[in-house]
């Protein structure tokens, strides 16, 4: 079979810190009426595994060509129970709950989960005085945290970064977070939807008990780490001729770039790695071997492993694009990087990308 790119459904949640962001700033058509705070572009968690919207595996589901085709889909040698990256649009109009996820570890001990949740947040538009909560300040003790937790004193304990189009926050799993209002997100993740909150209510606005609130704040300190600070990230800019490509940040799980693609752009086949894209900006044609797609603003795709060379053509004067897939980080992020002339503690500050 000739691969090609592969659209697919995308999920969608209602949760209460959602307005209409995903439609009216990103432009992304079809979507329902009322609340949409998710849009789950690229997803094989469980009931959400999206499903082929085009070409020769139209109505098979992400999940199913995972399994039947791990080498082609994903990358030669790789095995897994699910597509080993989520990825969505998130309308941050107002602030998500305080929550952290498990990580591997705790996933596994804990949860019985094949793998847990590091995460990264690409922020496509914010508005002045826009931020992010992330990590904690310093040392406190677990009942000082508890307390602050209880008086939703958040920034009595965590750190507050301003946020502007263009950053990238890494976030490891067990790192306690937030962000919002007022902004516009694309995360990458690994594919699971463990979490622990610390707010008095849940994802739909709905309070709990105080025995139930407390209890999830336990629990959420059972797994907090303390010794990671995510921050805001420019990322480090890679010139391809006119076009331009900014690795936004890198870890074992995945890395994120952008790119502006301001003439047709030649990406390689990749038989070890599969790369997704996601379409910030006008729409582009992608020309592969046996045929056309066009990906519109919105809209997102997977160019699986054993693709033949896609060529990626503006159809306007410029193209913004969003690339991620699971690097081989020392071939595909450290070796280019130094060769660009940034400093190891520069690529170091893009996530957890060891230099040993």
């Amino acid at each position: 079979m000739n691969w090609y790119p592969l659209k697919l459904t995308a999920h969608i949640r209602h949760y209460v810190f959602g307005e209409r962001l995903i439609s009216e700033h990103l432009g992304k058509h079809d979507l329902p009426e009322g609340i949409i705070a998710e849009t789950w572009e690229i997803s094989d968690y469980r009931d959400t595994t999206g499903t082929v919207t085009n070409g020769l595996l139209k109505g098979k589901t992400l999940h199913e060509l995972t399994l039947a085709h791990p080498d082609e889909l994903v990358g030669k040698g790789w095995r897994g129970p699910h597509f080993p990256l989520l990825e969505k649009f998130i309308d941050a109009s107002h602030m998500l709950p305080v929550h952290l996820h498990a990580d591997d570890e705790t996933a596994a001990q804990i949860h019985g989960e094949p793998n847990g949740k590091t995460e990264a947040w690409h922020i496509l538009w914010a508005a002045p005085g826009a931020t992010i909560l992330a990590g904690l300040k310093g040392e406190f003790s677990r009942s000082q945290l508890f307390d602050a937790f209880v008086a939703q004193d958040y920034d009595s304990v965590m750190c507050r970064y301003p946020i502007q189009a263009g950053d990238t926050i890494y976030v490891p799993g067990r790192i306690i977070h937030s962000f919002g209002p007022d902004a516009l997100v694309f995360e990458v993740q690994q594919t699971s939807d463990l979490g622990q909150m610390v707010m008095p209510t849940d994802l739909y606005g709905r309070k709990h008990s105080q025995e139930e609130w407390h209890a999830n704040i336990n629990a959420a300190l059972d797994e907090l780490r303390t010794h990671y600070n995510p921050r805001p990230n420019s990322g480090l800019r890679l010139s391809e001729g006119k076009s331009q490509r900014v690795v936004c940040c890198a870890g074992p799980y995945f890395a994120l770039e952008r790119w502006t693609l301001t003439e047709p752009h030649v990406e390689p086949s990749h038989p070890h790695r599969c790369v997704t894209l996601s379409n910030v900006g006008e729409a582009v044609q992608l020309e592969f071997e046996g045929g056309t797609e066009r990906l519109e603003k919105g809209e997102s795709c997977i160019l699986p492993a054993a693709i033949a060379s896609t060529h990626i053509i503006p159809t306007t004067s410029e193209a913004s694009l969003i690339a991620c897939y699971v690097p081989n980080l020392q071939q595909g992020i450290i070796e280019p990087l130094r060769a660009a002339g940034y400093s190891d503690q520069q690529i170091q500050a893009l996530g957890e990308v060891s230099l040993l």
